[in-house]
């Protein structure tokens, strides 16, 4: 399989398939394609998983498109203004990514649900209980808000996240909250109660426009129509 992104702040990813080879993408992520793609519906996995899907923002059901006859080709556009991003997993390199991150991968990649192990990280860390898990060997498509910052953590170094900028991360990085100090600083700061804090080893990726930080810009000129 070979890929190439295009596009700025909406962009899409082309990717062009050997005979018999298959991408997966969520039902509907399809963009465009050239005929000899055969479509599969699946749960890709049975039930169980079907529904991890579902709880981690993604569609119960996965489309699989194989090309068939010889070479073809499928593009696959983001949802939102943002980027796009090829992921390398390969077995002991789990990615975990934020709700409705998953975009397509290669059909050896397996998108599972990843459920946060501390209950404050889950409840207070901006990505709610649960986020996916990217694993398996291949390219995976990631989406995200805005443009991406990556930053590459040692071994017990942190860092600290205003919610909702945690896009992506390596899964030997835990995720953890900590509490905005000071009564003064949490009443008129304008940051909320909570940071998520990120402590490595490994690679975190940020964005910089979160879905809720999107909607909270233009929710004014939708209410007045200006």
């Amino acid at each position: 399989m070979q890929y190439q992104i295009v596009g700025d702040t909406l962009p899409a990813v082309i990717c062009t398939l050997n005979p018999q080879e298959s991408m997966i993408t969520e039902n509907g992520g399809m963009s465009w394609m050239t005929p000899n793609m055969k479509m599969e519906t699946t749960t890709n996995g049975g039930i169980g998983k079907a529904v991890g899907r579902m709880f981690s923002g993604e569609r119960m059901f996965q489309n699989i498109y194989t090309a068939e006859g010889g070479p073809g080709m499928i593009a696959f556009a983001a949802s939102l203004p943002g980027c796009i991003r090829a992921l390398e997993i390969t077995p002991g390199h789990d990615m975990i990514v934020q709700k409705r991150g998953f975009l397509a991968s290669e059909r050896s990649v397996t998108l599972s649900v990843f459920w946060q192990k501390k209950f404050g990280a889950g409840l207070f860390g901006g990505e709610g209980f649960i986020m996916q898990r990217l694993s398996g060997t291949g390219v995976a498509f990631v989406e995200f808000d805005g443009y991406v910052v990556e930053y590459d953590l040692q071994k017990g170094q942190q860092l600290v996240i205003d919610t909702g900028y945690l896009a992506a991360m390596d899964a030997t990085c835990k995720m953890d909250i900590q509490q905005v100090p000071g009564l003064k600083n949490v009443l008129f700061g304008g940051e909320g109660l909570f940071n998520t804090v990120v402590t490595g080893p490994g690679k975190v990726y940020l964005q910089t426009m979160p879905l809720n930080h999107l909607a909270a810009a233009i929710q004014p000129y939708i209410a007045t129509g200006s």
